[in-house]
């Protein structure tokens, strides 16, 4: 069998930090295999995939990305004071990376096969105390703003899980792990343990 059946070829953005579904994150973008890939998602309408980096860094050869990833779908750009080319990204679906090759010109592609997407779960009764953890945060962090949130978010267990690991202060190693976790209570036990 081949190796690269049922995969989708996917261009990878390797980051010292995880990109969590559902979050925004901002890329200053200066390299030209990166301005290449840009201009590439703007004329097809696609995303590329954003991998931590596990060896390597961001800039310079090509880094060895973790297996695990998300989709970034471009929202905004512009041009910061140095005129760079600044992207706003939000995460969208994880995937696995079976293979990765580089091109010519340093860019990393992956062929990539998707997971599933979080299968809708309540909140669990021993999971309950994140949901207040997360509302206060929110609170706090945008004041009144946070009665736009729909109330129903705060009984989804994956809404909760990825806000969480989005908003606690952890490790990237420990989002990491958070992103590979498919179960989304197993990932609430996760962050649970963190906090407790």
């Amino acid at each position: 069998m081949n190796p690269s059946e049922g995969t989708t070829p996917l261009p990878l953005f390797p980051l010292s930090s995880v990109l969590l579904p559902g979050a925004a994150t901002t890329l200053r973008i200066f390299e030209p295999r990166y301005l290449d890939l840009v201009r590439d998602c703007g004329r097809s309408g696609s995303g590329f995939g954003v991998c931590l980096i596990l060896e390597g860094s961001e800039t310079g050869a090509p880094a060895l990305p973790a297996a695990v990833g998300t989709l970034a779908a471009i929202e905004d750009f512009d041009r910061d004071a140095d005129g760079l080319l600044v992207l706003r990204v939000r995460g969208g679906r994880r995937f696995r990376v079976r293979q990765v090759r580089v091109r010519d010109n340093g860019l990393v592609v992956a062929d990539v096969v998707w997971l599933a997407d979080d299968v809708p779960a309540r909140t669990r009764p021993e999971h309950m105390l994140l949901a207040e953890l997360l509302r206060r945060m929110l609170e706090r962090a945008v004041g009144e703003g946070v009665v736009r949130i729909p109330e129903h978010h705060f009984a989804d267990a994956a809404w909760v899980g990825w806000r969480l690991a989005e908003l606690l202060p952890l490790g990237e190693h420990e989002r990491q792990a958070l992103l590979q976790e498919d179960d989304v209570h197993a990932r609430l036990q996760q962050l649970l343990e963190q906090v407790v």
